[in-house]
């Protein structure tokens, strides 16, 4: 498709020439010709630009998901040959970091932070699982973030008494 932003064309003065018949017309009307149409290279880089600007979004989006996901700590509830354990059961993760508590085997289990073994000021019952909550199948999964810095606690209610218990050091 060609398209004119802006034509301007000079005729220069034919006094004193004289037209004759339709052959003249022929030579001017082929003489004078519309603007030729946008070059191909123009036309291959606009479009290189709009693929540019889509594969910049497309790698921003790619970058996005990759963080998020280096940014989870995946913890497993119950050890493969059925212990009643959190694996890793104690680790540290950065402020922010996701911690994402696996169901593995053992089930039923659940995460709750102990009220007395968190740093001041963080409500342990907003980032625990309620203690009726149970995850009951394999790869059933509870997401928590932590924010602020310190030691927390933590344990599956139903195997604390076994000693399923965990400690996160945010740091």
């Amino acid at each position: 498709m060609a398209s004119v932003a802006s034509a301007a064309v000079a005729i220069p003065s034919f006094t004193g020439l004289k037209a004759s018949g339709a052959a003249a017309v022929a030579r001017v009307a082929t003489s004078v010709k519309a603007a030729p149409p946008p070059s191909p290279r123009l036309v291959a880089k606009a479009a290189l630009k709009d693929v540019g600007v889509a594969a910049a979004v497309v790698a921003t989006a790619a970058s996005a998901l990759l963080a998020s996901n280096a940014m989870a700590l995946d913890v497993l509830l119950g050890s493969s040959d059925g212990g009643l354990v959190f694996q890793p059961s104690a680790f540290s993760v950065a402020p922010g970091e996701k911690i994402v508590f696996k169901n593995n085997a053992g089930f039923p289990h659940n995460v709750v932070f102990d009220e007395d073994q968190v740093p001041p000021g963080v409500d342990a019952a907003k980032i625990s699982m309620s203690e009726e909550d149970l995850l009951n199948a394999p790869g059933e999964e509870y997401s928590v973030t932590l924010t602020e810095k310190g030691n927390y606690s933590f344990y599956c209610s139903p195997h604390q008494g076994a000693g399923m218990v965990g400690k996160v050091t945010v740091n």
